[in-house]
């Protein structure tokens, strides 16, 4: 496989769930992967149901040898495995919506990974898989001669919630995001920091003071704050024992970024204390805004509020409710 490129190999964009996209979908899909992904990454062979139906939404980025694979069906999808052309990938299939059934996985019962699961396995050759309606599923396609010599034969199979996994997909959001800005040493080093947190899952740990795993360790930090911002807890001491880093590591990651753990988590609320002051109801009681989102008090609140947007709540809700008359 080509390993050569100067920038990520290939990128594309698909959405064929817009009205009257389907019948076309599999067309521009088909095209899409063969134009950005084709050569080391052989598409499946889809039933024809599939092909007929095909809503889905779906971004792929190849990184020399590897490739990551997003896809929504709104429609069932269905893909016929290849029992006669050598593949040598190791697959990694993260399901975070619906359900989806991958053949020859005798160890996993039917083969099926649930919603918040992933499953980690060596193929010889590409396996059947089928995602019913409204599954949303990540494809990551690896080096076998990097990866196998750690999974052997094995099947390694979990939950998202762990803290190799949570870095893991931050790091491919990063990637899906960035990709098309990255230079030669930007995609080696994301090639590589996606290598590593396969194995870090694989083994249920991390080097957390791998600097390469810095952004995704940031991004992770984030997402999980943001799930958590009405909680009295949401600390940076709460956030580095998810992820199971140290707090220093967490926030030399951050430092990264240019704003601390604590500004975010500030930052994050005030943005959300901001948007419920625009409801269509009508603005919330101070009182309850401030204790929602974790301010000691009101008077609190309304000093932080008016040092980031420059308007105390009351004046900020007057301003808005004037713009939009």
């Amino acid at each position: 496989m080509d390993s050569t490129g100067s920038r990520a190999e290939g990128t594309f964009s698909v959405d064929s769930t817009v009205r009257g996209a389907s019948a076309r979908g599999f067309a521009a899909f088909r095209r899409e992967w063969e134009s950005q992904l084709g050569g080391g990454f052989r598409m499946p062979a889809f039933s024809p149901a599939t092909t007929g139906d095909f809503r889905v939404r779906s971004c792929g980025t190849r990184m020399r040898d590897v490739a990551i694979i997003n896809l929504h069906g709104v429609s069932a999808v269905e893909a016929a495995g290849s029992s006669h052309c050598a593949e040598d990938l190791v697959r990694m299939h993260v399901v975070r919506r619906g359900t989806l059934r991958v053949g020859e996985v005798r160890e996993h019962a039917d083969g099926t990974v649930s919603a918040g699961r992933f499953l980690i396995r060596f193929f010889k050759r590409a396996p059947r898989y089928e995602l019913v309606r409204h599954t949303t599923v990540k494809f990551l396609f690896l080096p076998a001669s990097t990866l196998t010599p750690l999974l052997g034969n094995r099947m390694i199979s979990g939950s998202t919630d762990s803290a190799e996994m949570r870095l893991l997909l931050a790091h491919t959001n990063l990637v899906h995001e960035n990709a098309s800005d990255l230079g030669p040493a930007g995609v080696q080093a994301a090639r590589d920091a996606l290598v590593e947190l396969v194995k870090a899952v694989a083994l249920r740990q991390f080097d957390d003071v791998e600097p390469l795993l810095a952004p995704a360790l940031a991004l992770a930090a984030k997402e999980l704050a943001d799930t958590h911002l009405t909680e009295p807890g949401l600390s940076t001491a709460m956030l580095a024992r998810e992820l199971n880093v140290s707090m220093r590591t967490l926030q030399r990651a951050f430092a990264a970024t240019g704003e601390p753990v604590t500004t975010y988590i500030r930052r994050r609320r005030l943005e959300q204390a901001r948007l419920a002051l625009t409801s269509p109801t009508g603005p919330p009681d101070i009182s309850d805004l401030a204790a929602r989102w974790q301010f000691a008090d009101s008077s609190h609140f309304i000093r932080t509020f008016k040092k980031h947007y420059g308007q105390t709540p009351t004046e900020y809700t007057r301003s808005t409710r004037t713009a939009d008359r």
